[in-house]
């Protein structure tokens, strides 16, 4: 099997792996498209210690699934956090936060730049026949991205800005536009400024223009420490900061600031699926104009490369 190959924070194409073998209420599943994320880019950096195939985003086809033959041939997408499901989270209802998780791609996991992957059954989701691979690769991202939703109580007086108009940071401005709410988003790129007009959205293309401790919600999805930073000088005192960022290192704090200005921060990490889904079944969401690039297996070093450019944003890898 060929796949990519992460170790020490160096990449490399392998095309002596075997393919896994699905364990019990598990399904093996021949990857059709991957994406590159944010979080790929961290890992390559060192965010995590990973040693594996990465990639977490894909839609693929069910080839093996021994418990329920009923899957073989199904088109799925897949949650990424594989759950114990005997931990207290797990008993909780709450098994994206399985204190024995594994991650796709991330923790513990192969994952889905490769020519196969497997999952456990639970995790999968069948996607429509009337969703192409190109859009149905977003679901995981886009679940994210509607996470917020589920998170924040937004009322229509906020002063709402989103700092970030990359991967996430365009699906996020998408979600939040749909549901009505009245936002701006910072972005400096002119083929992002360009997306966001033609989808409506406000947006400023400095930081110049953001008046310190003049907002109440900031989501922060900038993929940089700085853009903490910047969310920290905009929002309003007993106001709300939503961090969606991932990156290598530790970030410097002054947390007296938050405590006595008393900001409320919300991590926002992974999201329901099958909302996603149905976003994308309606045609609420454009992920076509976010695709820039498309590289085979064989060239992951270079899609890798290609997605690590300012402003580039969705980069997708096919088996071939």
């Amino acid at each position: 099997m060929q796949a990519i190959w992460l170790e020490n924070q160096k990449l490399s194409i392998r095309s002596n792996l075997s393919i896994p073998k699905p364990e019990k209420h598990e399904a093996l599943i021949q990857v059709r498209l991957a994406g590159i994320c944010a979080t790929d880019l961290e890992l390559v950096k060192g965010y995590y210690p990973y040693c594996g195939i990465p990639g977490h985003e894909f839609v693929g086809s069910v080839v093996e699934s021994k418990d329920d033959e009923n899957w073989i041939g199904k088109r799925v997408v897949g949650e990424i956090n594989i759950a114990c499901g005997q931990c207290r989270e797990c008993q909780a209802g709450n098994p994206r936060h399985c204190l024995n998780r594994s991650t796709l791609g991330i923790a513990d996991h192969d994952g889905a730049f490769a020519e196969y992957l497997t999952l456990p059954i639970e995790n999968l989701h069948l996607v429509d026949d009337t969703l192409e691979d190109e859009q149905a690769v977003f679901v995981e991202p886009l679940a994210a991205a509607l996470e917020i939703l589920e998170q924040v109580p937004f009322k229509p007086s906020d002063q709402v800005l989103l700092i970030g108009s990359g991967r996430l940071g365009l699906l996020i401005a998408q979600v939040l536009n749909l549901a009505a709410i009245n936002f701006r988003v910072l972005a400096k790129y002119p083929h992002q400024q360009k997306l966001l007009n033609d989808w409506g959205i406000s947006f400023i293309p400095s930081p110049d223009q953001i008046e310190d401790k003049s907002i109440d919600i900031v989501i922060e999805a900038t993929g940089s420490p700085a853009g903490y930073e910047l969310a920290r000088k905009a929002v309003r005192p007993r106001k709300t900061i939503v961090m969606k960022s991932t990156y290598h290192g530790n970030m410097e704090i002054n947390m007296s600031s938050v405590v006595v200005d008393e900001i409320t921060l919300i991590g926002s990490r992974c999201g329901s699926f099958q909302p996603a889904l149905e976003y994308l079944q309606k045609k609420r969401i454009d992920v076509g104009s976010m695709i820039m690039g498309k590289y085979p297996l064989s060239r992951g070093i270079e899609a890798f490369q290609k997605a690590a450019e300012p402003g580039v944003l969705k980069v997708l890898i096919t088996p071939s």
